[in-house]
């Protein structure tokens, strides 16, 4: 699906600003999308919206369906009358630049506690409008509410370790166990239907403002998650939980054993005789709450790393072919063509590629990637197409600045590279960077936050492979100059992103004398 020619911005709501610890779905959003208006921006990217567990990667959730509980704002539930002005005045020191996860998770915890009791005495407000949520929702959102209040019980622990008959979902024990959890399993239910409501009142702001959402949806599932435990039949375990096999790349240039990620991989067989039900459940669920899906590891879906459960590390696998063009198909039949973008970096094959063109979903192009011998000259500027994404660089990569000062000094091979082909000697390549994106031809340009402010190292979102101290950094408003707005404004008016409206052709009339 071809874009129409507009730009971005990549932030995700913990990053924004805030008194509560973390960014979250409230004013300062709010004051976001304002920002992303006057600076002439159409699209907010943003990472998956899940409830994150170990490791506080949004791309290890506890559900592929539901939304983080600690991005819900406090100043909206005391809008609505679930919390005081006192509930909320007392709020915990914090580093305004840094996500402190553990006390934010105790605090908002506590607050979310308080909301779900005033909700329960709430007969007259919002009891019809969410129970309506609950019937709309209820084939995911049972099973995972379920699922969070017996690992509440459990002290938190992987589920597989829990009361056995919960591990193998005996239908007498389930009854039991509900009756056992129910106050806590109306909790969770609470707090999905306040996410929801808060995010999808945020969306409708950002919609009117002409702001378009890209959600993210990584290919596979944390194995500590209500989808795994629920439905083990659609991936790759046995009905007590051990793993068969997992997901992971296999040996290359940066790791001689490969990656060994962990995530239980799909029963595609399975999948398949219900036409991929799972599957189009998750993508519609996801098209609520964003406007294009981007899709995490798109190379997967042509083919995937099976790794051998209880493996070390990544080495003994092997590449099976996935049903991609088989899912697509049946996606488009019942959802129709929805707006998706593939990301399609790393080792490409020739057959992912052909996947990706057949559904004319736009890949991605990072400039970071393309300066310097040996780099991949396919991100070069004048390479990349129209149906294509450019990023300075993504939450994987290190800021544009920090990257730049690193390999100013380590790789000046890079670094020479990159000035001549800008034409630029300057002392802000950065900006220099982004203004090349907004030139190509790519139809979309998403550009991170962190480099917008020209922000170094310190800012950097995650390290791949390192499983704390990641997704963290927070940006506040002080760091934004009073006229960076108009600068973005006026890239995007110069760079036609969107066009300008064309004009009406005006019929010449030659008269005849």
């Amino acid at each position: 699906m071809r874009f129409e020619r507009r730009a971005g911005v990549l932030l995700h709501p913990t990053s924004l600003p805030g008194k509560f610890g973390i960014g979250d779905i409230g004013y300062e959003a709010y004051n976001f999308v304002n920002f992303l208006e006057a600076a002439g921006q159409k699209l907010w990217q943003i990472f998956p919206l899940g409830p994150t567990g170990y490791g506080d990667s949004p791309y290890q959730c506890f559900s592929a369906f539901a939304g983080n509980p600690i991005i819900i704002s406090p100043e909206k539930l005391r809008e609505c009358g679930l919390l005081s002005d006192e509930d909320i005045m007392n709020t915990p020191s914090s580093n305004p630049a840094k996500i402190d996860y553990g006390a934010v998770i105790e605090y908002k915890t506590s607050l979310n506690n308080k909301a779900y009791n005033n909700f329960k005495l709430d007969k007259k407000g919002q009891q019809k409008e969410y129970s309506e949520f609950v019937e709309r929702n209820h084939d995911w959102l049972d099973d995972f509410c379920f699922f969070m209040a017996a690992k509440d019980y459990h002290k938190g622990v992987e589920w597989t370790t829990w009361d056995k008959d919960l591990v193998l979902r005996n239908e007498k024990a389930l009854e039991v166990w509900k009756i056992k959890l129910s106050d806590r399993i109306d909790y969770y239910r609470f707090l999905q239907f306040i996410f929801n409501k808060q995010w999808s009142e945020l969306k409708e702001y950002a919609n009117k403002k002409g702001i378009k959402i890209i959600g993210d949806i990584p290919i596979f599932v944390a194995f500590d998650s209500a989808d795994v435990w629920a439905q083990k039949e659609l991936f790759s375990v046995n009905k007590e939980g051990k793993l068969l096999f997992v997901a992971g790349v296999p040996p290359d240039y940066f790791s001689a054993t490969g990656q060994l990620w962990g995530n239980p991989l799909f029963n595609w067989k399975e999948m398949a005789k219900d036409d991929f039900l799972w599957w189009r459940k998750r993508i519609s669920n996801l098209l609520k709450l964003v406007d294009i899906v981007r899709i995490d590891h798109f190379r997967g879906f042509d083919a995937y790393w099976e790794i051998p459960g209880g493996s070390k590390n990544a080495v003994k696998g092997r590449w099976v072919k996935a049903p991609g063009e088989k899912l697509f198909d049946i996606i488009q039949k019942y959802l129709r063509k929805i707006p998706i973008m593939a990301e399609d970096l790393g080792v490409i094959t020739k057959s992912v590629t052909a996947l990706r063109e057949k559904y004319e979903f736009p890949g991605m192009k990072i400039l970071q990637f393309a300066f310097g011998t040996g780099m991949e000259t396919k991100f070069l500027p004048h390479n990349i197409t129209f149906n294509s994404a450019v990023y300075t660089g993504s939450h994987d990569n290190d800021t544009t600045r920090g990257y730049f000062e690193k390999v100013k000094h380590e790789d000046n091979d890079i670094y020479s590279h990159t000035q001549k082909y800008l034409n630029y000697f300057g002392d802000n390549i950065t900006f220099e960077l982004i203004r090349t994106a907004y030139k190509t031809a790519a139809d979309t340009v998403i550009i991170p936050m962190q480099d917008i402010l020209n922000l170094g190292g310190e800012a950097r979102m995650n390290f791949p492979g390192t499983s704390s101290g990641n997704w963290a950094w927070r940006f506040s408003w002080d760091q934004v100059p009073h006229d960076l707005a108009n600068t973005y404004k006026e890239l995007a008016t110069l760079y036609e992103r969107p066009p300008k409206p064309k004009e009406k052709e005006v019929e010449l009339k030659i008269e005849k004398f």
